[in-house]
């Protein structure tokens, strides 16, 4: 099979005038030094993340007269699929630990590549992350215990669309890089035309790039060979150290990152010694997603920090010696006396000045949100078999170990005892006398564990005019935020669902990107009358799509609302229906009561007596508050 050139994704010289290709420098960078620690690409569909990946292995340089091998981690691999496993029946019954190889020692000296890493589950991301940082896989199961090397080069791709990576995993990532479709209509046409070009006739595409591909893989060989001569200064050190200090990041993965992507871009180079614009290279590559503090924050670097911080030279000239008559500050008397007196200081704005950006267009009114906080852990009562996460009770491949099954596909953890114990009625049939167990594939056991589960956390929430005052909006988009950061922090997908006026919205379909729905709730504007009734219908039907969608992924239903409703003829009554209806289906609802006052209505009560749903304050929200049971829902 014809791959698609490199060369032709990011052009014959990735140092072409206009500057490097971020991606593809990153990706070369990290093939010069594997010991960077891999690259992770993030962008939008559609960019040619995957294509460039593939490329890359056509222009790495023969290890040993192999070439280098691209293996692709899917998202639904096992862990014993990514690590590999023991033959646990030929141990126990014959005493040898046979290894099968998993996907990390097939990668060895080559790359290894996991299209939508964000989708894999946190536990093989930290798998493959450790195999890549040591070089080497150990994979033990009950006291037996294999190593086998494992040094390739990680690149991982996602979508932010589709959720984002936890902020410790982003640090385990050596360097990050964005990337978007271009903008200009004639490269986009000259990306389409080649990529027609390919399609028509690979090989030939191919050969028309084949000089190209040659002179980088010669490049890439020279640089690797260049690498152990290149110099760190003790200058260009303690400016790494600098720059990352500038930038706050936490703990020092970031300056080691910077201090091999800056002698490896020296390499590629050609330099011996590490300069000023190989550290800026590794800053712009290794920095930006490790600026993140919580799953809100966008990546990326403050220009003129990173220019203060970097300075105009390595080796600066020696201050020079100060004046020992400096003038006054306010200049000379003479200065003074023609009246170049200093300015007067700025004054500050009247206090009766309007707050900026405070609109009322259409009698709707935009309220920002305070500093979350941490919640109470609301979960969906029963035991589930969804996706492993941290919010509800479920059968999984991690957690206590409650029962054994008969394994279904693999091995995964054996239930010693349990195997034994379906082993030994059959000794005499099988003409055991003395000596090893003898064992057959259906007395295996595996343990059968219980961990917890990823919901979908579905927000339904009011926003009509009884929710516009300031400090209730404020108030509620708080809540709904640290409600919004628990869910990231349990691996939940998230859905919103707003309604004000005479209409309800689906204003962001169930996914993983907890960032979208929070950009989507700092933008909600508030207004108008309370369709309750139709709040609640578009948060049914959303929730029968995901449920055919993802079966096994239970749903946990958060209605926030004062209770109200005031759209169309007898509102009250047709949201009670709707509720009773939604509550009788089994779904697990809490009702966020934003209600606030000496006198209050009690409606949103009445709403979740109808849901079969909790009742919580808004002001208890936080996990400072009381615990509580809900009905159909679980808050601990």
């Amino acid at each position: 099979m014809t791959h698609y050139p490199f060369s032709a994704v990011v052009g014959a010289d990735v140092d072409a005038p206009g500057g490097p290709d971020p991606m593809a420098l990153a990706l070369i960078l990290t093939t010069v030094s594997p010991e960077v620690g891999g690259v992770l690409v993030r962008g939008e569909k559609g960019t040619a993340k995957s294509t460039i990946v593939r490329a890359l292995a056509a222009v790495l340089p023969a290890v040993d007269g192999e070439r280098p091998r691209l293996v692709e981690l899917p998202i639904g691999a096992t862990e014993d699929r990514v690590l590999g496993s023991i033959d646990l029946e030929g141990a126990l019954a014959e005493g040898r630990a046979d290894y099968q190889p998993g996907l990390l020692v097939k990668a060895h000296r080559g790359i290894l590549y996991v299209d939508e890493v964000n989708l894999l589950h946190d536990h093989l991301v930290d798998v493959l992350l450790d195999a890549a940082a040591m070089g080497r896989v150990t994979v033990e199961r009950d006291g037996i215990s294999v190593e086998r090397d494992a040094r390739f080069v990680l690149v991982g791709t996602m979508n932010p669309e589709e959720g984002e990576l936890r902020p410790q995993l982003l640090d385990r990532f050596g360097l990050t890089v964005e990337v978007a479709a271009p903008r200009d209509p004639a490269l986009r046409a000259e990306v389409v035309r080649r990529r027609m070009a390919h399609d028509a006739d690979p090989a030939r595409f191919a050969a028309t790039y084949a000089d190209a591909e040659a002179a980088l893989e010669a490049r890439i060989a020279a640089a690797r060979k260049r690498l152990p001569e290149v110099t760190l200064s003790d200058s260009a050190l303690l400016r790494i150290a600098e720059v990352c200090a500038a930038f706050e990041v936490d703990g020092l993965r970031a300056d080691i990152v910077m201090a091999r992507t800056a002698a490896a871009h020296a390499a590629w180079q050609g330099r011996e010694a590490v300069a000023l614009e190989d550290i800026e290279v590794a800053a712009r590559l290794a920095l930006p997603h490790r600026r993140r503090r919580n799953p809100f924050d966008s990546p990326g670097l403050d220009e003129d920090t990173l220019d203060e911080a970097l300075g105009d030279d390595l080796d600066p000239e020696p201050e020079p010696e100060p004046d020992p008559d400096p003038p006054s500050p306010g200049g000379s008397p003479d200065d003074r006396a023609a009246g170049d007196s200093p300015p007067p200081p700025a004054q500050d704005a009247p206090s009766d000045a309007p707050p900026p950006g405070d609109g009322n267009a259409a009698g709707t009114t935009t309220a920002g949100s305070a500093s979350t906080y941490r919640t109470k852990r609301f979960a969906v009562r029963g035991v589930g078999s969804g996706t492993a996460g941290r919010r509800s009770r479920a059968i999984t491949e991690t957690g206590r170990r409650v029962g054994a099954r008969r394994p279904e596909a693999g091995t995964g953890a054996l239930h010693l005892v349990e195997t034994i114990r379906a082993a030994v009625p059959h000794q005499v049939a099988r003409g055991r006398s003395e000596g090893p167990l003898v064992l057959r594939p259906e007395d295996l056991r595996v343990a059968v564990r219980e961990g917890r589960e990823a919901n979908l956390v579905l927000f339904c929430v009011d926003a009509s005019g009884s929710m516009a005052a300031r400090k209730r909006m404020e108030q509620v988009k708080t809540a709904v935020l640290s409600l919004l950061l628990d869910a990231y922090q349990r691996r939940d997908k998230v859905g919103l669902v707003t309604f004000r006026g005479d209409r309800a919205d689906l204003a962001l379909p169930p996914t993983s990107s907890v960032d979208i729905a929070a950009a989507r709730l700092e933008d909600l504007p508030a207004g108008g009358r309370t369709p309750l009734a139709e709040g609640l219908l578009e948060a049914t039907r959303a929730l029968e799509r995901e449920r055919v969608r993802d079966p096994r992924r239970r749903a946990l239903l958060v209605v926030v609302t004062d209770g109200r409703a005031t759209a169309g003829q007898d509102a009250l009554g047709r949201s009670r229906t709707v509720a009773a209806h939604l509550g009788a289906s089994g779904v697990a609802a809490i009702v966020v009561d934003c209600e606030s006052g000496p006198m209050r209505m009690g409606l949103a009560r009445v709403l979740a007596d109808h849901l079969g749903a909790e009742h919580v304050p808004v002001a208890e929200v936080s996990a400072e508050a009381l615990t509580s049971v809900a009905r159909g829902g679980l808050c601990a």
